[in-house]
């Protein structure tokens, strides 16, 4: 479902990167957070949840694509095989998330990962990154009959937080593509209405 007022945006040019690991030992360890930070997998399909995590880390770097769905689709993204969202708690409140879609052939995508802002720059990013990483390598483990992975690739966008690409970069993912994209110029939605006004 498309947003009206998107339709309506100017457009502008976004550069989007693909990246990718091509094998477990690519995966390389990040500096341990600070003490009180866990990694929980969100076991319940609960599209609340999952929209809430999603507009509370992409409000301020224009995640909009999924916005416009219902209920119903929020629930079948959640239970597609292979699916897993995995939440960074930070004493008990959640700090972040990184979602993992199994796709055929053996390949995991990082469908989105991220920090709410209030828990950037604090060494979680690093540490949710490698821990959600891992976890697409040993997928299949937790997912019986699925092909075991043999890549996990994500992409990233100019959009994104100052530091995401670094943050990649260092938990050992390597270009494999670069696509300049035209995308409506849409104001940042934040995770409730007039969040960023």
């Amino acid at each position: 479902m498309s947003d009206p007022a998107l339709s309506a945006a100017p457009l502008r040019d976004v550069t989007v990167w693909y990246l990718e690991q091509t094998s477990p030992a690519d995966l390389k360890p990040s500096a341990a957070p600070a003490a009180g930070v866990t990694v929980v997998r969100s076991r319940t399909a609960l599209p609340e949840f999952s929209r809430f995590l999603y507009t509370a880390v992409g409000g301020d770097i224009r995640w909009t694509d999924r916005l416009g769905l219902s209920y119903a689709g929020w629930q079948e993204i959640l239970e597609r095989p292979g699916a897993e969202t995995w939440v960074a708690y930070e004493d008990g409140t959640p700090a972040g998330f990184i979602e993992l879609d199994a796709q055929e052939g053996g390949a995991v995508e990082i469908a989105y990962f991220g920090l709410i802002p209030a828990f950037r720059g604090r060494r979680i990013g690093g540490h949710l990154l490698a821990y959600g990483v891992a976890r697409a390598w040993d997928l299949a483990e937790r997912h019986p009959g699925r092909k075991p992975t043999e890549r996990v690739w994500l992409h990233t966008c100019s959009d994104d937080g100052p530091h995401a690409m670094d943050n990649y970069l260092a938990r050992g993912f390597r270009l494999a593509e670069t696509r300049i994209e035209r995308e409506a110029d849409a104001a940042n939605p934040g995770p409730w209405p007039g969040a960023y006004a």
